[in-house]
């Protein structure tokens, strides 16, 4: 087990992580007290999604060229920079160039941190490693906020602070320059659109995740007070979510380590996922009994992208593997853009209730793609035997 060069890139990728969770919400309330609509500071965060999109298929090209290490300092001083110019400039247009110089860095980062800690977990021991990385993300996502509830707003402190802490991830990368991986033109050739089909149960996965994340996370608050919660009752229960993804993340990814087929643990997640969303309307007038089955489901469902990594890992190495991390990466990003629109649509239609039959239809057709898999292969198998 590599652990300084392991903890080099989670170190990195977390510290970076606390940055992200202090930048997101202060960008949007120093725009909001600028008396900007919500609508123009929603168009200014959406260019963070359409910046990652971009950034995954060339995020192993670059690193090719430049070399893993080169490339992640680069992006490290690139995010910095991005960060402490939103205190610089005025002119709102700017900040759109700044937003989306911020996430390209950003999203590379994460492509070649998560390639960085997948080729050197041991193959017996990368869904732990998965794990405690997941977890400790989460819980650097979680620090951000706090952060930015304790600072607040004003003057240069947040934005100085969130550069030191851009910054800051350069050391560990630094410190373990010389066990960084090398991404070297093995395996398969062709275009980066392919790597979402090489692997499609960790890329469906982690686009399922992305929905229900990003759309879960967006609308359960409406929800919640739809069904007659307060709005503390809710946010409360949205910690519960949490709560269960920063918990649960190791034990599964432990879990992953032993299993056969890790899309056998896929497919579990995903039904769990099913069953707590079509469970919602029968429980939700008992706020205990909703919160306990949020904590698992949320643990669960979470491990959709743990376990999906894993998975990734096991199945390819070198170029590949970097590619179809950026492939996961952009797969994320389709699912953070198709989950907000499908919940919102369908509660409109359906009402409350909605938001769970949206988010039961996106578990559905990932159990039926993972079915599918599983069976072809079956098939495959019998008839080479």
């Amino acid at each position: 087990m590599h652990w300084r060069s392991i903890s080099a890139a989670i170190g990195s990728i977390s510290v970076v992580g606390i940055a992200i969770g202090l930048g997101i919400p202060l960008l949007s309330v120093i725009l909001e007290s600028r008396g900007y609509s919500s609508s123009m500071i929603g168009l200014n965060t959406a260019v963070a999604g359409i910046a990652s999109i971009a950034a995954a298929p060339v995020a192993t090209p670059i690193a090719m060229r430049f070399g893993v290490v080169w490339t992640m300092l680069a992006m490290i001083f690139a995010g910095a920079l991005a960060f402490v110019g939103f205190y610089f400039v005025d002119a709102f247009w700017m900040w759109f160039p700044l937003r989306a110089i911020l996430h390209f860095a950003l999203t590379v980062l994460f492509i070649l941190s998560e390639f960085w800690i997948s080729a050197c977990a041991p193959p017996h021991r990368r869904g732990l490693v998965l794990g405690i990385y997941a977890t400790v993300l989460s819980l650097g996502f979680a620090a951000g906020p706090w952060i930015f509830s304790q600072i607040g707003s004003d003057g240069f402190l947040p934005f100085g602070l969130a550069f030191g802490l851009v910054t800051l991830a350069s050391i560990p990368v630094l410190l373990a320059r010389a066990e960084s991986p090398r991404i070297v033109a093995e395996g398969g050739s062709g275009g980066f659109f392919r790597y979402i089909w090489i692997v499609p149960t960790a890329t469906a996965a982690v686009l399922v995740f992305g929905a229900v994340e990003t759309g879960g996370f967006a609308l359960f608050p409406v929800y919640g007070q739809r069904i007659g919660y307060s709005e503390g009752d809710a946010a409360m229960l949205l910690t519960m979510i949490g709560l269960g993804n920063v918990i649960l993340q190791i034990p599964i990814g432990m879990i992953s380590d032993r299993v056969h087929d890790r899309r056998t643990l896929l497919l579990i997640c995903a039904a769990t996922g099913l069953a707590g969303t079509l469970a919602m309307p029968w429980i939700a007038g008992n706020w205990h009994l909703m919160a306990g089955m949020l904590f698992v489901w949320g643990g669960v469902v979470a491990a959709l992208y743990t376990v999906g990594l894993a998975h990734l890992g096991a199945q390819l190495s070198g170029r590949d593997l970097a590619s179809a991390n950026a492939a996961f990466i952009f797969c994320y990003g389709l699912g953070m853009i198709l989950g907000p629109q499908a919940i919102g649509i369908f509660m409109d239609a359906f009402g409350p209730n909605g938001f769970g039959w949206a988010l039961a239809v996106f578990f559905a057709g990932y159990m039926a793609l993972g079915l599918g898999r599983i069976a072809v292969k079956s098939r495959l198998s019998r008839s080479e035997a």
